[in-house]
């Protein structure tokens, strides 16, 4: 049975609450679950300590019997010292758009040719 650690939705339109469940990996997302671990307000400031909470001791116990968190929750996970940190590589994130690129181009052409100008005089 392939597991899971994973969000499950509840709470009302635009105002989302999520538990962090152990699940069979066929269920549905916010179906059938096998234990709850935690929970997860994403409506809460950052900071606050009741954004995440977890059962550290039985999370580690689900990873201890191969269960694969997800990428949401293997992040809460790093965050919490249970896991360590992927390197993760979005190569394209940081780079401007093509529209931005030929700006950035057009105006720095448009800088050079007066401090061309000025060099030669």
């Amino acid at each position: 049975m392939a597991m899971k650690i994973r969000l499950a939705r509840g709470g009302s339109k635009k105002r989302p609450h999520y538990a962090i469940v152990a699940t069979d990996s066929r269920m549905p997302r916010d179906g059938r679950f096998i234990e709850k671990l935690g929970t997860y307000s994403p409506m809460l400031p950052k900071d606050s300590e009741d954004r995440v909470k977890m059962n550290i001791e039985r999370v580690q116990h689900w990873l201890n019997l191969g269960a694969q968190p997800t990428d949401r929750v293997s992040r809460m996970l790093e965050a919490a010292g249970a896991m360590p940190k992927k390197t993760r590589a979005n190569l394209k994130k940081g780079e401007p758009g093509k529209a931005a690129q030929e700006r950035a181009a057009a105006k720095a052409a448009k800088a050079a040719a007066p401090a061309e100008e000025a060099a030669s005089e």
